[in-house]
This record gives C-alpha cells, structure tokens and sequence, in this order.
C-alpha cells in the first residue's frame, strides 16, 4: 500500500451519490481534514458484489460473489477455503475415489438457524485457517502429502444470486440453487491438484492451481474449470464488504447463518482493527493517533469479524435497518497507517439495503 495519504473532504449530498476513487501522491492536506466518504458499491438489496476497500489509496475493487468457489492459501500450508458468500458448503466422504458416484444430502447445507456449526460444514467464520478440518479451521481437512488421505468431499455450492425483488428494508440475496460436485483436492509440488466432477460421473476433470505469493489465495471455479480473478493483492487491501456464512447462537448452540450487510478485515494480509465505543472512548471527531489502544488490536489477529455486522441494526418489523451511531471503528493497515472509521448509511433514500457509504481518516 501506499504510505502516502491525501486526506480530501467530501461532502455527502445523498444517500445516492457516487463514491470517488481518486488518489494522489502528494502530502498538502486539501481542505478540512475530515477524510474521505467512500461508498462501496455492494449492489443494492440482492447484494451481488463483493467488494474490496484499500483505505491508503481510497481504491475500490469489485468482483460478483458468485464468480468462484475455491480458494487455495498460498502460504506455507496447503489449505482450502469455500465461498461462504454464496452459502456453500462441503462434506467429507469416506472414499478416496472420486469415480464414484455420489447423491445429495440435503442436510450439507448453510441453515437458516437449523445446521449446526458442529457439523464443519462450512469455514470457521473467524477465518483462520489452520485446525483439523470440518470447521475446524476450513471445513476442508489440510491437504496431505500423502495421496491416500485425502478423501473426496461432497460440495453443495450454494445459491445464485437472486434477482427477486427485496421489500422495502430487506435484502434478497439467495436464487437457484447453483448445484453439487464432488472434489478431491492433492498436493502438486508446492501448489494443488484439484480433481472435480458431476456427482453421477465415473470420470473426473483435473487442474494444477499454483500458489501466488502476492496474494492470499488462488481462486477457482467449479463451473468455469479454471482460476479466476478475485481479490486485490494482500497488500492492497483492509476491508472485503460482502455476503458471509457466519456461526450465530440462537439459544440452541452455534448454527451456520448467512449474513448481508457484512464486514471482514484482510487478516491474512496483516490489517487489523478494533471497535471504539463513543460512551467510554470519546467522539470520531476527537480521536487521534495518541488515543489509540494498540492491545485492543489483539482480537483481529485471530478473528476477521471485528467490523462483522457490529456497525449496523439489521431492523424488524415496522423498523429499517440503521447504522449503529454510538461506536466507530479504528483500522491499522500491513504499512502501520492508523484510520478510523465512522459508518454513514446501510440504506439509500428510496430506504433500500445495500447502498453502504463511510467516512475515514488518517490518524496523526
């Protein structure tokens, strides 16, 4: 990232108005130095986009969610995350032989409050990758070296995105379902093989995925059958505002549950942050470098859920969603610049979801 910063005032005229993505290099603050408003473009209430924020350079980078369904860590493990912003899921088989045919199980699925977490069907939502597999960590056991242990997993991959209508307040992200495949993932070299196919077939497609250093995964698509384009280098950005499958405990035990309006920090790419209420750590206007508490950055180490869906009210019934005014938040990017963060809007005039905007600046 950029270590330099221009610091631009913007005023917010609607709730509708167009973000800018301008950047320059040079230091002379222009005007108050309030920040910059950004609004990254989710899509409105079916929310298709997921959208990458790079709060040095105020760069805005967006991809549909449902372009991919793999990604493959580049670090010094061989792990395997799925696309919980289309809800999929997986489960692991007992074979290892991926000709084989396979049927639906219904019961592998992301549960509107009925799959429990346990299960490991999905990622675990902090997103930290290392663990034994089914959840914990990625739901995918780590990939061995040894051909023989890795087993072939049964994949729902989730929904479309919708196209319906959401009433006034609401969203509607889940379409289609997007189908089933089996997969069997190996080691090639310091990359991955991934072996990949309809559940009735006896034969099976296979690709190499390399590792990209500069990146925190290699994505690929089932669908397409090849890799594809979807996050920034791991360097260039802080914020991913997306669809997410999360753990919620609804008085039962953690279930698997689809959230929108929802917020991760880059983790993986060293980006941290942690939220500032404003009745015990004073206003946004007020907060500067000097008030930052460097150990409560300590709990977005291990959790990219920090922001999560804390900076906003979901609503209910006679109610609209609303941005939460008594916190905001303060962000450290992998350069050690330190930001903070006051969420705008969640909802556009016309009072539908998915039109997101947020003020930041540079803390001196």
């Amino acid at each position: 990232m950029k270590k330099t910063f221009l610091l631009l005032s913007f005023a917010l005229l609607t709730l509708g108005a167009c973000s800018s993505d301008d950047n320059n290099d040079t230091n002379t603050p222009v005007g108050p130095s309030v920040g910059q408003v950004l609004q990254p473009s989710v899509g409105g209430p079916n929310q298709p986009n997921q959208v990458f924020v790079d709060l040095s350079t105020g760069k805005i980078e967006s991809v549909n969610r449902a372009t991919w369904d793999l990604g493959f860590s580049s670090g010094s493990d061989f792990r395997v995350a799925i696309n919980g912003s289309v809800k999929m899921a997986v489960k692991k088989l007992e074979t290892s032989d991926i000709t084989l045919v396979q049927e639906i199980n219904s019961d592998v699925s992301v549960g509107g409050g009925e799959t429990l977490a346990s299960n490991g069907y999905v990622d675990n939502p902090t997103g930290v990758l290392k663990g034994a597999g089914a959840g914990v960590g990625t739901a995918i056991a780590e990939i061995s070296a040894t051909d023989a242990d890795n087993k072939v997993y049964l994949v729902n991959l989730g929904a479309q995105i919708a196209t319906k209508k959401a009433a006034i307040g609401s969203v509607e992200v889940d379409g289609d379902p997007r189908g089933w495949k089996k997969i069997r993932i190996l080691r090639s070299g310091n990359g991955y093989k991934i072996q990949y196919a309809d559940l009735a077939s006896t034969t099976f497609q296979e690709k190499i995925v390399t590792k990209t250093s500069d990146f925190n995964f290699t994505f690929f698509s089932l669908t397409d059958g090849k890799q594809v384009s979807v996050e920034p280098q791991k360097a260039n950005w802080d914020l991913n505002f997306t669809t997410f499958t999360n753990y919620f405990n609804g008085g039962k035990g953690d279930v698997s549950y689809g959230f929108s309006d929802f917020i991760v920090s880059n983790m993986k790419g060293g980006t941290q942050a942690y939220q500032v209420l404003v009745a015990t750590g004073g206003s946004y206007a007020d907060f500067t470098k000097a008030k930052v508490v460097e150990t409560d950055f300590a709990k977005s180490t291990t959790d990219q859920r920090v922001i999560g869906a804390n900076w906003r009210n979901g609503g209910g019934q006679g109610s609209l969603p609303s941005i939460r005014t008594d916190r905001f938040f303060v962000v450290k990017d992998v350069e050690g610049n330190y930001y903070k963060v006051k969420f705008l809007t969640m909802i556009n005039t016309a009072g539908e979801r998915g039109n997101v905007s947020f003020e930041y600046a540079l803390l001196k």
